[in-house]
């Protein structure tokens, strides 16, 4: 019991590190943002509407709907809007038209996380240094150039893994919670009437009176919830409980605290609208409050780009991506991982981002569209796990998800409104990374059916090949296939050239799967097909990490024993020419030759060892 409860308080601490960070740094910019947009005239009852508003939306869209609803489904304890798509995918397997297109609209989804991880970081980690402005007006122009030190200096250490430092995230983010709280405690003291804001008539009353103007603020309401997709989307790593718990028992009463006191400080200094966050400090604790809301950011931003490798790894192994180099930084926990293409492609985009808005409250602009769409499609998908997963009546089902479609409905025709001041920006990151995994996935396709048209039958073809039977040399050979039970291109090439055939034969297909994980109970699969040859599938989950010569020490004892030292890896590669009229656009088949072309290795990929024989096949036309 007591090594339980240990447990639990580690995994709650590390959720507040990591869950919690984006969330966490809201409080720097969101009320700034609904005030200083000139939408809403200053006056009490506004500010007691505003904080209303605030709170509830907290409670509807986190509690409810994340902390409550969603976070119970999950695809074998894991979660994000991967796992809700394979799960809801799974649910609608009998139906190919739903199930194709739940996948597009969950890709699309998947896509606009990399939106949201170029804006997130710039805004959260611009927002903290712009504290300094507060400290002396002075140091207003060192803002961009010490957010772009700071930026390089997070994406540089990446390649170092996060298990050094992330030990110290959880500690740091909750003496952030404490700050956070202790300043909204200090101001609500000076001026308590402030938390009759928590009634929810004070947010209905503001929306029945300024029904127009509370729609405009709602996309800068909506920066409240930053971060709030994390909850699911880390389920995984903490589990339910940890994740609930810190979120009822530290940050919303955190956040709660800290919105409120900003409320009461603008009830007495209406000028403090400039930056009521940082006003809330006194001026000896403006500098220390500083670095740690910037420290604050980076480990929210850090928690975002650990994401962003998670995802792609996931995309990568559902097809929906090439496969690009991927380190482990860490001996122990194979969900740490460093993917450079990934890492450098989001700081270069969150630079462009940093330099072209130049200011946090003009990044508010472009934030909103992005998370809110993902929202809607978290609410869709979730529908369609209840229904047709779960089988739930359909009044249930409609009752539980519709109320939540029509509020993230709401939030998203608001963010809209700023398409043109911003919201272009993360929508043209994630229809541009959309439309390379569309192409790649449709390439991939006729790639296959080509080549299983012009396939030739394994079985049929050993039995040929072996009424005059080749030299046999010792040791084995894998020849890995997309297919089984058709002939590999490094087969017929070994033949032709070498005129050897190996003592052992192993045709190897590793199969992708569209849940997170596949038990060793499960991963192998072998069938013989004679003359000490066998045809042997491999199965993983997008969160597996394939490696194959560890799955194939399973085959020990089961009609054949390799050993590592005198096994030869051949694998088939294809040379893509693309040509008009084969079933794609031509600046599609064009841009799949380029991206085939350019792939890392499937060897790197797939964990061979450094001795693997790499074999080229022929060129294929699709």
């Amino acid at each position: 019991m007591s090594a339980s409860k240990s447990s639990l308080t580690a995994l709650t601490l590390g959720a507040i590190g990591v869950v919690y960070g984006d969330i966490g740094t809201s409080v720097l910019y969101a009320v700034k943002e609904v005030f200083s947009s000139g939408h809403v005239p200053f006056t009490p009852d506004n500010i007691y509407g505003v904080l209303s508003i605030f709170f509830w939306t907290l409670t509807v869209i986190v509690s409810i709907k994340y902390v409550v609803l969603v976070l119970r489904a999950d695809n074998n304890g894991e979660g994000g809007l991967v796992a809700m798509l394979a799960l809801a995918s799974q649910s609608v397997k009998d139906r190919p038209q739903l199930r194709s297109g739940l996948l597009l609209v969950g890709i699309f989804g998947t896509c606009l996380f990399y939106g949201d991880g170029v804006i997130t970081p710039a805004i959260s980690v611009l927002s903290a240094v712009e504290g300094l402005e507060v400290v002396s007006p002075a140091f207003k122009r060192y803002v961009i150039p010490l957010t772009l030190v700071i930026l390089f200096g997070l994406f540089l250490v990446q390649k170092r893994g996060t298990g050094g430092i992330g030990k110290f995230f959880g500690p740091i983010t909750l003496v952030w919670f404490a700050v956070v709280a202790l300043l909204g405690v200090v101001h609500i003291a000076s001026n308590p009437v402030i938390l009759w804001a928590l009634s929810p008539h004070y947010a209905v009353k503001f929306i029945f009176l300024n029904p127009l103007v509370t729609f405009v603020i709602l996309g800068a309401v909506v920066l409240c919830v930053t971060g709030a997709e994390a909850l699911y989307a880390d389920m995984g790593h903490f589990g339910k409980k940890p994740i609930r718990l810190a979120w009822f028992s530290v940050v919303m009463p955190s956040l709660t605290l800290n919105y409120f006191g900003q409320g009461a400080l603008l009830l007495s200094k209406p000028d403090a609208v400039s930056n009521p966050f940082f006003m809330m400090a006194p001026s000896w604790a403006l500098l220390p409050l500083v670095c740690l809301a910037t420290m604050a950011t980076v480990i929210a931003s850090q928690a975002l780009i650990s994401g962003a490798f998670s995802v792609t790894k996931q995309v990568i192994q559902l097809g929906y991506l090439p496969r690009l180099q991927i380190h482990h930084t860490s001996v122990k926990d194979t969900g740490q991982i460093y993917m450079p293409f990934v890492n450098w492609g989001l700081f270069v985009a969150i630079v462009l981002a940093v330099v072209m808005f130049k200011s946090s409250s003009n990044l508010a602009g472009a934030y909103g569209i992005a998370v809110c769409t993902d929202m809607l499609i978290t609410t869709v998908l979730t529908f369609y796990v209840i229904r047709y997963g779960w089988k739930y009546p359909l009044w249930l089902c409609v009752s539980a998800t519709g109320f939540f479609f029509m509020v993230d409905l709401v939030f998203w025709g608001s963010n809209l409104l700023k398409l043109l001041d911003g919201g272009w920006f993360p929508l043209l990151i994630g229809g541009a990374i959309f439309s390379l995994m569309v192409t790649w996935k449709r390439g991939r396709s006729l790639l296959a059916e080509k080549q299983r048209a012009d396939a030739i039958d394994l079985q049929s073809f050993l039995e040929a090949v072996f009424v005059s039977p080749p030299s046999r040399v010792e040791g084995t050979a894998v020849f890995l296939t997309a297919e089984p039970g058709s002939v590999p291109n490094a087969l017929l090439h070994n033949l032709k050239h070498n005129k050897v055939l190996h003592q052992q034969n192993l045709f190897v297909t590793v199969r992708n799967h569209e849940v997170p994980w596949i038990g060793l109970d499960k991963r192998l699969s072998i069938e013989t097909l004679g003359h000490d040859c066998w045809q042997v599938v491999i199965n993983y989950g997008f969160k597996n990490d394939p490696d194959v010569p560890k799955a194939l020490e399973q085959i020990r004892g089961r009609g054949c024993d390799i050993d590592a030292m005198s096994t030869s890896y051949f694998l088939s590669r294809d040379t893509v020419i693309p040509t008009i009229g084969s079933g794609m656009a031509p600046w599609r088949e064009k841009l799949f030759a380029q991206m085939h072309h350019n792939a890392s290795g499937a060897a790197d990929f797939l964990n061979l060892p450094s001795n693997s024989v790499v074999e080229l096949g022929s060129k294929i036309e699709i």
